[in-house]
């Protein structure tokens, strides 16, 4: 079983598709964020787990060591190769998202890919930005009350797009035996169902 958790070349490249997938993906909802930034109330803040979904969909997908780290910075890394508003910066943050998603699988000792690991693993993504968001001073221009409801919001968003939304389409996936392309049924799997 060991041996089956390790990165294979065929895991590397489709989890580089993903994230370039997903790169483009990020490049495009910029402006989808931008749509609900006048309403106020950090509302535009409850989309914003869309850029942490790489790492826990790919993980989530390819249930391997090291997915999420590579697919949340090779997305953010693709973001910036589609010209996304970031910059390198974006590097920084798709790196750092990963890790903390890529943490919460490990706390689990990459054996749990349930709902509440997916939901888990978003979160830590957007705590990861809010580390990011602290070092680059963006958070102290907020007034208390509409920090903390920034906060809220970006962790109920990441919970439900980055963790729900991924684990929801994976499964998707999975039904449709799209999923044993990139991880075929093993031995313990029958097993399981017996």
């Amino acid at each position: 079983m060991k041996n089956n958790r390790k990165l294979k070349l065929t895991d590397i490249l489709v989890t580089i598709v993903i994230a370039l997938v997903f790169g483009l993906i990020y490049k495009l909802w910029g402006p989808v964020s931008y749509l609900l930034k006048p309403l106020g109330l950090q509302i535009d803040q409850l989309v914003y787990g869309m850029w942490f979904m790489a790492g826990p969909f790919a993980l989530l997908l390819i249930r391997k060591p090291g997915v999420a780290v590579l697919a949340e910075t090779a997305a953010a890394l693709g973001e910036v190769l589609f010209a996304g508003q970031g910059g390198i910066v974006d590097f920084y943050y798709g790196f750092l998202q990963g890790l903390f998603a890529e943490i919460v699988f490990f706390a689990f000792r990459y054996k749990k890919f349930n709902l509440s690991v997916a939901v888990f693993s978003g979160m830590a993504s957007a705590l990861a930005s809010f580390i990011l968001d602290l070092g680059f001073g963006y958070l102290f221009e907020l007034a208390g009350w509409n920090l903390v409801l920034n906060i809220i919001f970006r962790f109920i968003g990441a919970g439900l797009i980055a963790g729900a939304f991924s684990y929801v389409l994976v499964k998707a996936l999975e039904s449709a035996g799209v999923a044993n392309i990139v991880r075929p049924v093993s031995k313990d799997d029958y097993d399981v169902l017996n």
